[in-house]
């Protein structure tokens, strides 16, 4: 073992370390009793702590002691992981190697699930964490009733090490050859414990995150793009306060470019106001299904789970009610207005998503076959607008606007808000984003609007230009955008600025495709295929878009399920993933959209053939359909263009062939 490490510990730094409810030298620590260390422990814990935790607390100190004795270097106990809502048992800073340490008290055996949390704390520090970047970090399972161990030390090239799982006894071994193979860079523990944590989290743990009541601020990078992000959260509430102190109608327009927070906005809004008490009660609506649906059955599996390791019992059921009400489908908040005729129950409103409300024939027809309504002559905009404005007092409705993201029919895009405010709600005060005029938002009249109608402003507070999707890369949504404008010079200045940080390939071998993603996944990390839903020739290769997935069990269920994304069995369309995201994705390229002379050629497949597709706003669906494909991964993409089949007319080479081409001359990464 180095000499270094056996030194005398340094002094004291336990005030410096926030996010661990017990910190300090190994020295203070093998100096102190069980009663002082849970003392410090109990002070900073949010709930009342049983017997079952100071015991499980008593055997950890235990095995940690004998493991620490005669080094040096700095223990934090109960370190939070905002991101993920939990905390690591212990991290132990040594001069160049942390080592994070997860406990398992009383077990036996070591099991999946454990092996991953252990592995997604490490990889959560060595990704978000700025003095962690460059760090070696092991992560070590202990079973504490373990008979046997697996202490063999491996690496991957970022410097995190494959989980280590040992019993009690086994710890200091762990240690000990992990400091003797060392390699990172110096860890200072004062610098190390007040470094910038950058969070970047998905949908699915930001909304678990603040539904657990963690703030914007806890879960969100602090760099320019979440320091972006809460401005324009705090802009929102002072819009909504403003409508409520003085009596006022209040709608405002975000936008944001691809994966760059502005669903986080709208639920950090929605999850701040979700007291059905309060006057200033918020509902998040979307008409987006999927995400609905995966992020109420989200919430619910995690608040059962946090109440259970509270000693609480709580009913699915039970739970599931609470979040239904503040995350709602559009279309049953719209029903509702059909109903009753009394205003909601809730002052504000935010649409996610909101250019994709329906236009007004959409809507009409619907009426029409659905409600038995003939003759209704307003578009979903326009109505749910009139819902809000039956509040006597205030209302605030937030409409966050996605650029290049409608993929559906009757989808009326942003024009519909802002002419049915301009027609029928004069008195409404209106704040629009300064973006909202640029190409992709379609929103052709914002200006002269603007300039004609009285308290109407823009505001640069309400856009997000920083996409958060992939903490790799942020430029992978620009250089989607000039892909798919065919802006070869763009895109492949765009690639190169994110090339070492964001892997991305593309190969004409499924086989090979699946094998990179099972190989860049780590933890519990998640990977998936996704396809056009147009993809109908993908059947020789096993994926037919035609299979009903279920977006909660794909999303959510464990990597061993059949049914999950990472089985890398069904694929998923853009409607069952947009507005979601995977850590690692394989799109699969049929011969619905092809790239010949510079450009797109669209098709649709109807009956045994291709057709060509010649309506421009089908053609803008289907080129937005891989818009919303290729922007899914925030880790890293493979895409999968087929070989073709010279024997099927349905898949001839020259299909696929350009559109391979067109990707590799990009300088993407070529998988044989």
């Amino acid at each position: 073992m180095p000499e270094s490490h056996l030194n005398s510990a340094a002094p004291d730094r336990s005030d410096h370390f926030g996010r661990a409810w017990y910190a300090a030298s190994f020295q203070d620590f093998l100096a102190s009793s069980d009663d002082a260390v849970i003392g410090r422990l109990a002070s900073r814990s949010e709930f009342d702590i049983q017997l079952p935790q100071r015991e499980a607390w008593i055997q950890e100190i235990d095995v940690l002691r004998a493991a620490l004795a005669g080094l040096t270097g700095q223990i934090l106990l109960e370190f939070s992981i905002p991101r993920m809502g939990r905390r690591i048992d212990a991290v132990l800073l040594f001069s160049h190697t942390i080592f994070v340490v997860e406990f398992k008290v009383g077990l036996k055996t070591f099991n999946r699930s454990a092996r991953e949390q252990v592995w997604d704390y490490a990889l959560d520090l060595k990704n978000f964490h700025e003095a962690s970047h460059a760090a070696a970090i092991i992560p070590v399972l202990i079973a504490t009733e373990a008979s046997g161990s697996s202490p063999q030390l491996e690496s991957d090239p970022d410097g995190v090490h494959r989980p280590v799982e040992v019993h009690s006894a086994g710890l200091r071994g762990v240690i000990e050859a992990g400091l003797r193979g060392a390699s990172g860079s110096a860890v200072d523990p004062l610098l190390w414990a007040s470094a910038p944590y950058r969070p970047t989290p998905t949908i699915i743990e930001a909304a678990r995150a603040l539904y657990a009541q963690h703030s914007v601020a806890a879960i969100a990078r602090n760099d320019a793009g979440a320091k972006n992000l809460a401005v324009t959260s705090q802009r929102i509430e002072e819009l909504v306060e403003q409508a409520r102190a003085e009596s006022r109608k209040v709608i405002c327009f975000v936008t944001g470019v691809p994966g760059a927070g502005k669903t986080l906005v709208g639920l950090n809004l929605a999850t701040q106001r979700r007291d059905a008490d309060a006057p200033t009660h918020a509902v998040f609506l979307s008409g987006n299904g999927p995400l609905v649906a995966v992020l109420r059955e989200a919430l619910t599996r995690d608040e059962v789970r946090r109440q259970a390791e509270q000693g609480k019992r709580v009913r699915k059921g039970q739970v599931s009610g609470s979040v239904k009400a503040f995350i709602q489908n559009v279309h049953h908040f719209r029903d509702e207005a059909l109903a009753d005729a009394r205003p909601p129950d809730d002052h504000v409103v935010i649409f996610d998503e909101a250019q994709r409300a329906w236009n007004q024939r959409q809507t009409q027809s619907f009426m029409r076959r659905k409600k038995g309504i003939p003759g209704f002559n307003q578009s979903e905009p326009e109505f749910l607008l009139a819902y809000m404005d039956r509040h006597p007092d205030w209302a605030a409705v937030v409409c966050l606007v996605g650029g290049g993201q409608e993929i559906n029919i009757g989808e009326a895009g942003i024009d519909a808000w802002l002419d049915a405010v301009r027609t029928r709600f004069p008195d409404w005060h209106m704040y629009v984003s300064s973006r909202l005029t640029d190409s992709e938002y379609a929103a052709g009249r914002v200006d002269a609007l603007v300039e004609r109608r009285p308290n109407t402003q823009f505001d640069d507070r309400l856009h997000l230009d920083v996409s958060m999707r992939s903490f790799r890369a942020e430029s992978v949504s620009t250089f989607v955008k000039a892909l798919l404008d065919c802006d070869v010079i763009g895109a492949r200045e765009m690639y190169a600025r994110f090339a070492l940080r964001y892997p991305l390939a593309v190969t004409r071998n499924l086989d090979a495709a699946k094998q990179w993603v099972r190989a860049q996944a780590r933890g519990s990390e998640r990977s998936g295929l996704v396809a056009s839903s147009k993809a109908m020739r993908l059947k020789p290769h096993a994926i037919d878009i035609r299979v009903d997935v279920d977006p909660v069990k794909w999303f959510l269920n464990e990597s061993d399920d059949i049914r999950s994304s990472c089985f890398l069995e069904d694929a998923a369309t853009e409607f069952q993933v947009q507005g979601l995201e995977l850590d690692w994705v394989c799109v699969t390229w049929d011969g619905d959209l092809r790239f010949v002379d510079s450009g797109w050629k669209y098709h649709d497949f109807r009956g045994s053939q291709w057709i060509n597709v010649k309506d421009e706003t089908r053609r803008r669906y289907l080129l937005n359909a891989y818009r919303v494909l290729l922007t899914r991964a925030r880790q890293g993409m493979v895409i999968f263009v087929p070989p073709g089949d010279s024997r099927d007319q349905t898949r001839m080479p020259e299909f696929y062939d350009a559109s391979f081409r067109y990707l590799a001359d990009l300088g993407v990464q070529v998988l044989r």
